[in-house]
């Protein structure tokens, strides 16, 4: 007799597949109970713990003592290293076989001396693949080594998972053990899962929803869990189900591997290098059972940590890249922040980077992968375009708080006119699943349907690190072109974008910056980083140029290419998402710091740039004083410009500000974030302002006039801390200077300081890497609004026509013009992830510059970077050499920034790059006095350009700018 047809009760249905797979229900007789088979404990099990991270050779030469599963190890950051010694059972012959180790901490697998697998249980990584079948000829006993970190995937915050760590976390061993994986039950287990996944998530109004929930429930009727004969009839069904294709509209998923690993965020850059190890080995692992796996993996750095750390690993990653399955992208060192670096150090992001990956596996990337940074600026399209890129790749506008961000697909044009493709994977993450649901969102959120029918979708574990596992890679196989799902297949980003690019005749272009509505925090948050980055930007600009002249004049100097290689690595890793912005726990920010001041640090590096390499510099100067003893070398090298300050019958700097008014006034405000403290600050903040008035020191003149004027005064900041700033006007100059040490000492504040200006506009002007864009003034929309904190450079500007007040800085970014109030933002007092987060002394500089006529003529860029980088005086014994020019530039609009050795070429060689600064069409004359025989343009990775030579002619090399655009000049020496 033939069973009748099920009559279904949906919902019945639903929960009875369900509670089949559950992890948690009746698995004493579901199919989930039946996944392992047989347990066998180790032979014996025994550890040793060290605070330091260790290599494996010290390692197993320790004295291990005895240890148990249900054991806590600890405290935080210590590493526990296991022996474990295990014999598999004669009986389990023909099986499959893993060790499966669960713990709190993340765990690293050795076996024979080399690292072998992950094992994080946030990452869904618990075994070890022993053998798949067990023949009698494999080892039977065999010693391995777990290599235990006592922090988590996402480090070990106390409460929750940005909380600054707890010190005296314990870390459990709570499995180590031998078992048999039935992987039947494991394939039928995937199988039911996707199709209950298609039954929920198609819903009621489509046919295929019930075809999947009639089919699973068949196969529950169909399955005896103690008779695994049952089987594959109920495999037979499922396959029935994913072989009915799809037609041919329907949209195409490219699925990559992916593993965002933060160079350092909830934990320090030493531990990084574990989790890319971790992390990497296990995708090496999987690649080796599945040859159709692709995995795109971003920052250089990370590759050289594996490169020094584990040589046997990243031998195998090199094979698996000429494979083309393991995919560097991005280009750049680290996945840098995306606002704060300078122009010249985003430049150099893309330089170490595309020279390494050229080095290393013989090509450059051509995506920039950047998922997870927050907010990109308006110059980067045409830094991607000058250094061979032509692609990028993110999502984090996905996390904008208050505008949907109107596209999935687009070009992106920069301030210059440069595009470059771009795509969101519409899932709006990078560490998706490989589910049902992730597949489904992709296409119903994609906001280009239509336009294109591709999209990316990246899939592993990530953040803190783990990557992509068998499951994932499962799942999609069933869904490759299953009837009711979209098309999903094993893909690269240059498969990807290649078809984009052939569907790119109907997308759109969004020009300007991709602006986060979110993070704008990190715009201020651990000032004494951004501090650092900037100074270090400065100092390693100057040893430059000062190494390059003095090479160039001959002599027995050797420009120290490695040093300052190493030197702008560090200044990079630091640029890194969570470090630069501030969002990191104190033990990044001692790294940090110690990387710009320590022993290797930059600025040590600096501190002796007048003797960088083997011989003392002679250092070339633009303007020689001997009568003083001392030359005064200018840098970087700018055109002259008039100083335009108003003259008295015009008004003077105090009637730049309104009636009733005070400049320079100091406001403290409540800042506290909805989540993310250290990123965050709120609009609501707004409504906290309280303005800083209370004296400890009255105002008092330190210096009464002549060459330079000065006062000084002191404040009580909120309760505890401390204000103290020197006021300085110099002969000449058309700015004044705030110079200002603050004891900071207080909690879920935010100090800025006002300047109402006596000027009317509806926008105000912000200087970016390499120029400038506008933001407005007004809040008329919600895209105006979510401006309320944005970013600057050097500088920002308020103008009407034939007026403006510029702000100038030396080390800050956060700032704001709201009506006519320009505003800096000074310190922040976040207390998640570091709760120590900007608690100390400051020091900084910012200026007021009223002007007539626009910022351009009035010499507003170049008196910003005149502050930022100031004269060097050095004794006079040091420059004999009469005064010279070393390169002069006929137009004020036009910046040389970098001077610089070529990295290519012969080593007196020297690479220039300048840019045009004010957004105008100009032809400028580039002269130098140094023997040049030869000068042609090159790219960003100076690659002469086709067609790029540059005549030598009397006023010099003629060079044509449009608005913004960055040349590099290779000026070759005579033989």
């Amino acid at each position: 007799l033939r069973a009748a047809p099920p009559h279904c009760h949906r919902r019945t249905a639903l929960e009875r597949v369900e509670k089949f797979l559950s992890e948690i229900y009746f698995t004493d007789c579901n199919l989930r109970g039946r996944l392992f088979g047989d347990r066998c404990p180790p032979v014996s099990l025994s550890f040793f713990q060290t605070p330091r991270r260790i290599p494996y050779d010290e390692a197993v030469g320790q004295e291990f003592r005895p240890a148990k599963v249900g054991d806590s190890f600890g405290p935080t950051w210590e590493t526990c290293w296991f022996k474990v010694e295990l014999s598999i059972p004669q009986a389990w012959a023909g099986r499959e076989v893993h060790f499966v180790w669960e713990s709190d901490g993340e765990g690293m697998v050795w076996r024979d001396g080399q690292p072998v697998q992950g094992l994080t249980k946030e990452g869904e990584k618990t075994s070890y693949i022993l053998t798949s079948s067990l023949k009698e000829s494999e080892p039977h006993s065999l010693t391995l080594y777990v290599e235990l970190a006592c922090n988590g995937l996402f480090g070990a915050g106390k409460g929750s998972m940005i909380a600054p760590p707890d010190p005296d976390r314990r870390f459990t061993l709570s499995k180590a053990e031998l078992v048999i994986f039935n992987r039947d039950v494991y394939e039928l287990l995937v199988d039911l899962e996707i199709l209950l996944d298609m039954a929920q998530l198609l819903g009621e109004e489509n046919q295929r929803s019930f075809q999947a929930l009639y089919t699973a429930n068949q196969m529950v009727n169909m399955c005896d869990v103690t008779d695994p004969s049952t089987f594959p009839a109920a495999r037979d069904l499922a396959a029935a189900i994913f072989s009915q294709r799809n037609g041919e509209s329907q949209h195409t998923i490219h699925a990559v591997g992916h593993c965002h690993i933060d160079s350092a965020w909830l934990w320090p850059y030493e531990e990084t290098i574990r989790k890319c190890a971790r992390s990497w080995v296990t995708v090496v692992r999987l690649m080796e059972r599945n040859p159709e796996l692709t995995f795109a993996c971003s920052q250089a750095q990370q590759f050289e940590w594996v490169r020094t750390w584990y040589p046997g690993l990243y031998t195998q990653i090199q094979e698996f890249v000429a494979k083309e399955q393991f995919i560097p992208v991005g280009g750049t060192w680290v996945e840098m922040d995306g606002n704060l670096p300078s122009g010249e150090s985003m430049v150099r992001q893309f330089l170490q980077g595309q020279l390494f990956f050229q080095e290393q596996f013989g090509r450059i990337c051509s995506e920039f992968w950047l998922p997870d940074t927050f907010g990109y600026s308006a110059q980067l399209p045409q830094l991607m375009r000058g250094c061979g890129i032509r692609r990028f790749l993110t999502q984090k506008l996905s996390w904008n708080l208050v505008n949907t961000f109107p596209h999935h697909t687009f070009f992106w044009e920069g301030i210059d006119g440069s595009r470059v493709l771009t795509h969101f994977p519409p899932g709006d993450s990078y560490g998706m699943h490989g589910r049902v649901e992730e597949m489904l969102k992709t296409v119903k959120n994609n906001k280009d349907k239509g336009r294109v029918n591709h999209s990316a979708l990246l899939f592993g574990f990530g953040d803190g690190g783990g990557g992509p596992t068998q499951k994932m890679l499962d799942r999609m196989k069933r869904m490759s072109d299953t009837d009711g799902l979209p098309r999903v297949q094993i893909s690269t980003p240059d498969r990807l974008f290649s078809v984009l690019e052939k569907e790119s005749s109907q997308l759109c272009t969004w020009v300007g910056e991709l602006f986060l509505e979110l993070h704008n925090g990190t715009y201020t948050t651990q000032a004494q980083i951004k501090k650092g980055n900037r100074e270090c930007e400065r100092i390693l600009h100057d040893v430059e140029v000062l190494s390059t002249l003095a090479m160039a004049r001959g002599g027995m100097f050797q420009y120290p290419a490695s040093q300052l290689q190493q030197l702008w690595r560090l200044l990079l890793l630091n640029q890194f998402h969570d470090v630069l912005p501030g969002s990191c726990i104190q033990l990044v920010v001692e790294d940090a710091l110690q990387y710009y001041t320590g022993e290797q640090g930059v600025w040590l590096g600096g501190h002796q740039q007048g003797n960088v390499g083997a011989e003392p510099l002679c250092f070339p100067a633009l303007v020689t004083v001997p009568s003083m003893g001392y030359a005064i070398v200018r840098e970087p090298l700018l055109p002259p410009q008039p100083v335009a300050v108003r003259k008295q019958e015009d008004g003077s700097i105090r009637e730049s500000v309104p009636d009733g008014c005070y400049a320079n006034q100091f406001a403290l405000f409540d800042d506290v974030p909805l989540y993310w403290d250290a990123w965050d600050v709120m609009d609501y903040h707004l409504e906290t302002r309280k303005p800083v008035t209370m004296l400890l020191k009255p105002l008092e003149i330190t210096l009464a006039g002549g060459l330079r004027g000065s006062v000084s005064f002191s404040l009580q900041i909120g309760k505890s801390s401390t204000l103290t700033q020197e006021i300085i006007l110099d002969a000449t100059c058309p700015y004044l200077r705030f110079l200002t040490q603050v004891e900071w000492k207080e909690a879920h504040k935010f100090l800025k300081v006002e300047f109402p200006v006596q000027v009317r506009s509806t926008n105000a002007t912000y200087e970016i890497q390499f120029g400038h864009l506008q933001r407005p003034t007004h809040w008329n929309t919600s895209w105006d609004w979510a401006r309320f904190e944005v970013w600057a450079h050097k500088w920002l500007d308020l103008s009407e026509h034939g007026f403006g007040v510029a702000l100038l800085n030396d080390c800050k970014y956060g700032a704001s013009a709201h009506g006519n109030i320009l505003s800096l933002s000074l310190l922040r007092a976040p207390k998640s992830p570091d709760a120590t987060a900007d608690i100390a002394h400051h020091q900084f500089t910012y200026a007021v510059m009223p002007h007539l006529g626009s910022f351009q003529d009035a010499g507003v860029i170049q008196c910003a970077y005149n502050m930022n980088f100031p004269l060097h005086a050095v004794p006079a014994s040091s420059a004999q050499c009469p005064a010279w020019s070393a390169f002069s530039v006929s137009s004020p609009a036009v910046v040389l920034e970098t001077v610089k050795q070529d990295r290519t070429h012969q080593p007196e060689a020297v690479v220039v790059r300048l840019y045009e600064a004010h957004g105008s069409t100009v032809v400028a004359w580039l002269q130098t006095s140094l023997p040049v025989k030869e000068a042609m343009l090159c790219d960003l990775l100076e690659r002469p350009a086709a067609q790029g030579r540059l005549p030598l002619e009397q006023r010099g090399m003629r060079l044509s700018f449009t608005p913004f655009r960055v040349l590099t000049v290779l000026l070759l020496p005579p033989a």
